[in-house]
């Protein structure tokens, strides 16, 4: 396997377990050099 293709399947599975749990929000890739570098999850909390 090659090394993107790896960074790739590991984006993957985090951003599953990410979006799974949490309700709302928002989930941001950061890439550099086709490469994700950087996963950031913003997660807001309503009140009703």
């Amino acid at each position: 396997m090659s090394t993107r293709k790896d960074n790739i399947e590991v984006t993957l599975e985090n951003v599953k377990k990410m979006v799974s749990s949490m309700k709302y929000g928002s989930v941001t890739l950061i890439i550099q050099d086709n490469y994700v570098v950087q996963i950031e999850k913003n997660e807001k909390i309503r009140l009703k």
